[in-house]
C-alpha cells in the first residue's frame, strides 16, 4: 500500500493554483508542466520527494515558481537538451512531451534542483516599470528631485525606470535611444508623460542581490522568465543592457533593517520614494508590520521640504494594483491596474495627486 507524501492535498492545491495562474498569465507551457508535476506527485515520483518537504509552505513563498526556475536554469545552462527542445527560451518548441520531459529532468538532477529551491524568487520584471512610472511622474509634479529606495530590488533593473523609453500616442518619456522601449503599453488613456522628472539618487536592497553585469547573474535572471514568453525575455535583455551602461547599487540587506537606516533622517530638498513591486507577499508577517510601522513613523516626520512617498505594485485579486501614499498628508490613491508582469496597464487616476 502506497503512503501519500505529507501534505499531499495542500501541495496539489498549491500546484493547481499556480497552474491556473500560469495559464491565465499566458504560459500554456508551464500549465502543461504543472499538470505533469501534479500527476507525478500523486504517483509518489521524484516531484513528490522534491516538493513534499515544502508542502505546507504558504503560497506567498512561491515554491512552484522556484521549482520551475530551477529546472529552467538547468535548461539554459545546457544541462537538459531534451527538455530544451520544448522550451522556446532555448530555441525549442512547446510540444505535448514537455510535461514528461520536465519530470524526467527533475529525476536526473534531483539533488541540484533541491539545492536551487533554497534560492528565493527574484523575477526582476521590468514591465512593472510601466505601472510604476505613472506614480513617479505624479510625484515629480511637486518639483523636487526623487530619492528612490527600492525594497526587494533583485538586480536593480527597475531602478533604471527613467532610462527606458515609453511611448503613448504623441506622448513619450525617456531617452529616444534607450535599449528598452515600451510602445503603447497602456490600455486606453495613459498618464501625462510630459513631466520633468529628476532622480537625485537611487538605491535598492535585496536578501541576495543579483549582478546583471555577470554571465551567472544574467543566466539566473533569465531562468525566472517563463520560457514561452519571448517578449518578457526581450525586455529583460534590453534592461540588462541598460544596467550594464548605468549600474545601480543594491545592498545585501533585509527590507526592515535597510529601510530603518534609509529613513532614519529626512532628506530635505528631495522627495523620498519607497518603492516595491510584487514583494510584500514574500515578507514574513512580523516584517510586514515592522515595515508599515517604519513608514508611518517616517511619514509623521515628513514635511513639504522633505516629503515621503510609498509607491507599490502588489496583487489585488487576480490583477496587480499600483497604489501611491504620500506624506505629510498621508493620502493614498489607486493609480493603475495591470497584469502581474506589467503591460498592458490600465491607468486609473483621473486627476493629479495633490502635493
Amino acid at each position: 500500500m502506497r503512503h501519500d507524501p505529507p501534505g499531499l492535498r495542500a501541495l496539489l492545491d498549491t500546484i493547481e493554483t499556480q497552474r491556473s495562474g500560469c495559464e491565465m498569465a499566458g504560459s500554456p507551457l508551464y500549465a502543461d508542466v504543472l499538470d505533469a508535476v501534479a500527476s507525478d506527485v500523486v504517483a509518489g515520483g521524484t516531484c513528490a520527494r522534491v516538493l513534499a518537504p515544502l508542502a505546507d509552505a504558504p503560497f506567498g513563498d512561491a515554491v512552484l515558481l522556484r521549482f520551475l526556475a530551477a529546472v529552467h536554469l538547468l535548461v539554459l545552462e545546457g544541462a537538459e537538451p531534451d527538455l530544451a527542445s520544448q522550451y522556446p527560451s532555448a530555441g525549442g518548441q512547446h510540444g505535448p512531451a514537455v510535461g514528461s520531459l520536465f519530470v524526467a529532468a527533475v529525476a536526473r538532477h534531483e539533488d541540484r534542483v533541491v539545492g536551487l529551491l533554497d534560492l528565493g524568487v527574484q523575477t526582476n520584471e521590468v514591465g512593472r516599470s510601466v505601472a510604476l512610472l505613472g506614480g513617479y511622474l505624479e510625484l515629480a509634479r511637486a518639483g523636487l528631485p526623487l530619492r528612490v529606495l527600492e525594497v526587494g530590488a533583485s538586480a536593480g533593473l527597475n531602478l533604471g525606470f527613467d532610462r527606458f523609453r515609453y511611448e503613448a500616442g504623441d506622448q513619450a518619456f525617456g531617452p529616444a535611444e534607450s535599449r528598452l522601449r515600451f510602445v503603447e503599453p497602456w490600455l486606453g488613456a495613459a498618464p501625462d508623460l510630459d513631466v520633468d522628472l529628476v532622480v537625485a539618487s537611487r538605491r535598492g536592497c535585496d536578501l541576495d542581490p543579483i549582478d546583471p553585469t555577470t554571465p551567472a547573474g544574467r543566466l539566473r535572471l533569465r531562468a525566472y522568465v517563463w520560457p514561452d514568453q519571448p517578449p518578457r525575455r526581450a525586455r529583460l535583455d534590453a534592461a540588462i543592457a541598460v544596467a550594464c551602461e548605468h549600474p545601480v547599487a543594491v545592498d545585501r540587506a533585509d527590507a526592515v533593517s535597510w529601510l530603518d537606516a534609509q529613513l532614519a533622517e529626512p532628506s530635505p530638498g528631495a522627495l523620498t520614494v519607497v518603492v516595491h513591486s510584487i514583494v510584500f507577499q514574500y515578507l514574513p508577517p512580523d516584517d510586514r508590520r515592522a515595515f508599515l510601522a517604519l513608514l508611518d513613523d517616517a511619514g509623521a516626520r515628513a514635511s513639504h521640504d522633505a516629503p515621503l512617498a510609498w509607491l507599490r505594485m502588489e496583487p489585488g485579486g487576480d490583477r496587480a494594483e499600483t497604489r501611491l501614499t504620500t506624506w505629510p498628508r498621508g493620502a493614498t490613491e489607486l493609480l493603475a491596474t495591470s497584469a502581474f508582469h506589467g503591460p498592458p496597464v490600465a491607468w486609473q487616476l483621473a486627476r493629479p495627486v495633490s502635493a
